[in-house]
């Protein structure tokens, strides 16, 4: 099988998303796909999985030329994709999750659940997924749920497989067996879409890399014959400094303190249990890993969006525990949270309304109960220029805005204001290796300047380049407090739970 993208062009109004790109992935090849924020890869996908029509070009199979109305179309010429945010029923088995939408039924038009637990069975098996058909999803680790979506894929007898930064939320052995599925995969005669920020990943495991910038593909490489520095400049177009320099400072006073901390889940379940630790100033304090072990509750504790069952919490010194947000951010104490969906942006508004979410009480922006909007806009245009966030004008909506832009402009809102204390949570997920380079150039020389830093991030990579400290996070528990030049190894097995 072969799939070919020619000349193909898509614009959002004055915008042009996507230029005359031209592509193409064959059975039994992975092709690696690189671009910074808003180069065009999303839309690009979207095309070629059926949401979007591009305004001109051609998408060929087998050489005939295919238009693709929805995505179930592109589903029935074999292609499918695996989300970074994955598409799974928790309280669904496996199996119910792989036949959603697409279940087959026996001749009284029942479902027969048999018969597609055994095709799930096969194609684990045949796969090395090493999935059971019957457990529910909710109690798999991320891993497994991941392959619970390859599974869902190959079901629906796909040829090409897109994966959209497959490997953001694994541990460093999960890496591991994913890569040995993406092997057999493709020695089984399938085509690879690869898309991530990681640039070692791509040159590991991919046969052919092509780069987009700003719409365009700038460039097809051999990953036997460049580097990390080479694909890091043709993506944004300048060098870049891939090594985070982070000099060795004395931590000053405690800014955070943690004692005996439980935290209950919104199912009445314990999710955080006595944890302690304290962060200083000029300190940054890695919190690693797998995600869904406790470090969500745990932030969303400490920024006051979650209630504790027991223990206390100070800032400074002062018992703040159980204080709501706004008490907190008036406090100094700043948040980048996980999900810049759910809880960094509403879409709705445009970039001026989201730059002032959590200020537009302030005087800089508010008299009486008028918002004073030059001020506003003007900060909107500020932040903007700073942290590189493309937009049309500030008064687009967010949801104009690729994810590495939402990313940015969440970061440049709370990194912008004056700080005593961030609480930064996944800073750099979905932003391109220029836009990581500024960020953690930000994150350092705020800590250099006095500031403590929690920093909780799936990124193993990131969590050592920045930390002067590191806790592991396994099951609710704070299992590990490590150096930051622990050998990676070591905390993938406290991430995992095999070293407490």
């Amino acid at each position: 099988m072969k799939i070919e993208l020619k000349e193909i062009s898509k614009s959002f109004g004055p915008v042009a998303a996507n230029t005359k790109i031209n592509l193409s992935v064959s059975s039994g090849e992975t092709l690696g796909l690189l671009g910074e924020n808003g180069a065009g890869k999303t839309t690009l996908m979207n095309i070629l999985t059926g949401l979007y029509k591009p305004d001109s070009g051609q998408v060929l199979i087998r050489g005939q030329q295919r238009e693709f109305s929805n995505p179930r179309d592109a589903i029935k010429n074999g292609i499918g994709m695996v989300h970074q945010h994955f598409m799974l029923v928790p309280v669904f088995s496996v199996t119910e999750n792989v036949i959603l939408g697409n279940e087959p039924t026996s001749a009284v038009n029942r479902i027969n659940l048999k018969e597609a637990r055994e095709k799930v069975q096969n194609i684990s098996s045949k796969y090395n997924l090493d999935v059971d058909p019957d457990e529910l999803v909710e109690r798999l680790p991320v891993g497994v749920q991941q392959r619970v979506e390859i599974i869902k894929i190959l079901f629906r007898k796909a040829e090409l497989l897109i994966f959209d930064e497959p490997t953001a939320v694994l541990t460093p052995q999960e890496v591991s067996d994913f890569f040995m599925i993406v092997n057999s995969l493709k020695n089984s005669g399938k085509a690879i879409i690869f898309i991530t920020h990681k640039l070692h990943e791509v040159i590991q495991i991919c046969d052919r890399i092509n780069i987009l910038r700003r719409g365009k593909v700038v460039g097809e490489v051999n990953p036997k014959k460049t580097s990390n520095s080479k694909l890091a400049e043709l993506m944004v177009g300048r060098s870049v400094n891939l090594n985070t320099k982070r000099k060795k400072i004395d931590p000053g006073d405690v800014l955070l303190k943690v004692r005996n901390l439980h935290v209950i889940s919104d199912k009445k379940e314990k999710v955080i249990s006595d944890v302690n630790l304290k962060l200083h100033k000029k300190e940054i304090l890695g919190i690693a890993g797998v995600q869904g072990n406790g470090q969500t509750e745990f932030i969303e504790a400490l920024t006051g969006l979650r209630k504790i069952s027991s223990g206390e919490i100070f800032y400074f010194d002062k018992n703040c525990t159980n204080f709501t947000p706004r008490k907190i951010h008036q406090m100094g104490i700043k948040h980048i949270p996980e999900d810049r969906q759910k809880q960094g942006l509403i879409n709705e508004f445009s970039l001026t309304e989201n730059i002032i979410l959590n200020t537009y009480y302030e005087a800089d922006f508010s008299k009486n109960i008028s918002l004073n909007w030059n001020n506003a806009r003007s900060e909107a245009a500020r932040v903007m220029k700073q942290f590189d966030v493309r937009a049309s004008s500030e008064s687009s909506p967010a949801n104009n805005l690729s994810g590495g832009n939402q990313q940015k402009l969440v970061i440049g809102r709370e990194m912008s204001r004056k700080i005593n204390l961030l609480i930064a949570s996944q800073p750099t997920r979905g932003v391109d290796v220029g836009s990581i380079e500024y960020i953690h150039g930000q994150i350092i020389a705020a800590r250099n300047s006095g500031i403590g830093i929690l920093l909780n991030s799936t990124e193993l990579e990131e969590i050592i380049a920045l930390s002067d400290r590191i806790v592991v996070f396994f099951e609710g528990k704070i299992v590990a407090e490590l150096p930051s030049n622990t050998d990676p190894k070591i905390i993938g097995l406290a991430m995992a739970g095999v070293i407490t």
